[in-house]
């Protein structure tokens, strides 16, 4: 059955009991769902373990595609075969990859248990996809400088972050002014991945540009008090309990868009931090505008901060902090990279007497 496209609206479907395929037990208590729209009541859960947005959004667009794919049959009708027939689907047919293949995994597991609330035998039998690591694609120094002298203005500096930082893109994206410690020559990251705050370096030959950027923030800000707009969103519930807060100049953001746009869990008009898609676009064009030879990514930047940290001698330890791995094993990629040319190790061909025109050279 060929899958229907994703961007339709999908019925208001209602949480009313359905027949179901097998036996259930009764999952852990959650509170009661007030929404009646199911893909609702999965955003609604997600935000109650207050959950990532990008996780949300993953997790909704695999749900939407999981009931697209059975034709817009209730997930209640729908158990261990159809989901292993959606998985085989996603592998087979639209060849996702392995972290892919256990992200939808993960969303329907979670949509069943926490929001059905129910958990089914195949729940605990379903095999798990294995991802293989792979090696990280590293930029030199000389390609880093190439792409970053043809970026202009912010687009720099949001290239230089993660380069000089080892920030992920979206964690400088979502800069507030009170983040960066001039004194201190500290950055601190609020909410990085798994919700996790830390302190990253902040390097000298960036604070010219970062108190520039500032500048430009402000402009935007005293336009935004003088218009009496509603200043930026706020963490969690600060903004219930500090209602004036989201409009001071500290938790402005550093990266603000020009223009007001709609916050689409509130539909409150205001400022909002500029979006990645712009500057992974931008980035894109810079290397290959350098003739840079590889599949670069703002990533990459990251990837580059690391590998060049520890070939000039840092330890692997230091190195996890400032990137905010939970788990040392994941750095530890980033030790085969150096291996590549860089370990000791010199190729028999190196050893051979120099070849001209079928004749050896001594």
């Amino acid at each position: 059955m060929p899958e229907l496209p994703l961007h339709r609206m999908l019925p208001q479907f209602s949480s009313a009991p359905y027949a179901r395929h097998a036996p259930a037990r009764k999952a852990a208590k959650w509170p009661a769902l007030k929404s009646v729209k199911v893909l609702d009541q999965l955003r609604e859960r997600i935000r109650y373990l207050h959950y990532s947005r990008r996780t949300e959004d993953a997790y909704v667009y695999w749900v939407r595609a999981f009931i697209r794919f059975h034709g817009l049959r209730h997930p209640r009708e729908l158990g261990g075969p159809e989901v292993e027939r959606f998985l085989t689907h996603l592998v087979n047919e639209r060849s996702v990859s392995a972290s892919n293949h256990r992200q939808a995994l993960s969303a329907l597991l979670f949509f069943y248990g926490k929001v059905m609330g129910v958990e089914l035998p195949w729940m605990a039998e379903i095999g798990r996809p294995q991802v293989q690591r792979r090696l990280p694609i590293v930029l030199s120094r000389e390609e880093v400088a190439s792409a970053l002298t043809l970026l202009q203005g912010e687009h720099r500096l949001l290239a230089q972050l993660p380069y000089g930082t080892g920030m992920r893109i979206h964690e400088a994206l979502q800069l507030r002014v009170k983040d960066v410690d001039f004194e201190h020559q500290a950055i601190v990251v609020r909410e990085g991945k798994g919700g996790k705050d830390r302190v990253v370096i902040l390097p000298q030959s960036l604070v010219p540009a970062l108190r520039e950027q500032l500048g430009r923030a402000r402009l935007l800000w005293a336009a935004d008090q003088a218009q009496g707009c509603g200043g930026v969103a706020m963490p969690d519930a600060l903004e219930r309990k500090y209602p004036r807060t989201g409009s001071a100049w500290t938790w402005f953001w550093v990266f603000p868009l020009a223009t007001h746009s709609t916050d689409p869990r509130t539909g409150v008009v205001r400022r909002h931090h500029l979006y990645d898609q712009t500057f992974q676009r931008a980035f894109k064009r810079a290397v290959q505008q350098a003739g840079i030879q590889k599949t670069a990514t703002p990533h990459t930047l990251r990837h580059a901060f690391a590998t060049h940290l520890l070939q000039a001698g840092y330890d692997i330890r230091t190195v996890q902090e400032l990137l905010g791995h939970a788990d040392v094993a994941t750095t530890m990629i980033y030790t085969h990279v150096l291996k590549v040319g860089g370990g000791g190790v010199r190729s028999p061909a190196d050893l051979l007497p120099q070849l001209s025109a079928g004749v050896v050279v001594v």
